[in-house]
């Protein structure tokens, strides 16, 4: 399974960025419109469930958990299509339907990390990931009434660093595959 992930950095550095990008976008613009937070959480949760299942296809024919890859596109996917289909989603719904995804997202990256702790160095940052996005989905379930503003803030908070996280195991992941001529070199210990 840590040759699916090393092959697949491509994949998690480009929902690092998107990430990143989607979460520094919602927070410069916190008086956003409920429809153009729809709007954009229903591009990223695509994009999101897009680029799993295309990790996912990529290796189902050489590594047995290419279905773990599939389940978080399907949850991303699923998502953003209901966020497309009802955009008069109340605040309330858009919470909950963001920290489901969340959840699961974070439930399926701990399980996936405990599969690959005794095979790669390193499986700490995707167990990092999923425990930030159970949490954030836990407290949006526990506080689904919390404001426009709030929410956006805290969707802000936890795509930018699930997505510095995410850069950060793709970078790792990249030097699984022998290919880290391309990262900057590192800096020894103590200097």
């Amino acid at each position: 399974m840590n040759d699916m992930i090393s092959k697949s950095w491509k994949v998690l550095a480009l929902r690092g960025v998107i990430s990143i990008l989607f979460g520094v976008l919602a927070a410069l613009w916190p008086g956003l419109t409920l429809m153009w937070l729809v709007v954009l959480f229903a591009a990223w949760a695509l994009v999101s469930g897009f680029g799993y299942m295309s990790a996912a296809v990529n290796n189902r024919k050489t590594h047995s958990d290419w279905w773990m890859l599939l389940l978080m596109g399907l949850i991303g996917l699923g998502a953003g299509i209901i966020a497309i289909l009802n955009p008069g989603l109340t605040t309330v719904f858009l919470v909950l339907l963001i920290g489901a995804m969340a959840l699961a997202n974070g439930v399926v990256e701990i399980a996936m990390a405990i599969r690959l702790r005794k095979s790669i160095q390193g499986e700490g940052l995707m167990i990092v990931s999923g425990i930030v996005s159970v949490l954030f989905g836990a407290f949006l379930f526990f506080f689904p009434g919390a404001g426009a503003l709030t929410m956006v803030w805290l969707i802000s908070i936890y795509a930018i660093v699930t997505g510095v996280l995410l850069l950060l195991l793709a970078w790792r992941a990249k030097k699984w595959t022998g290919h880290e001529e391309n990262f900057p070199p590192a800096v020894p210990h103590g200097t």
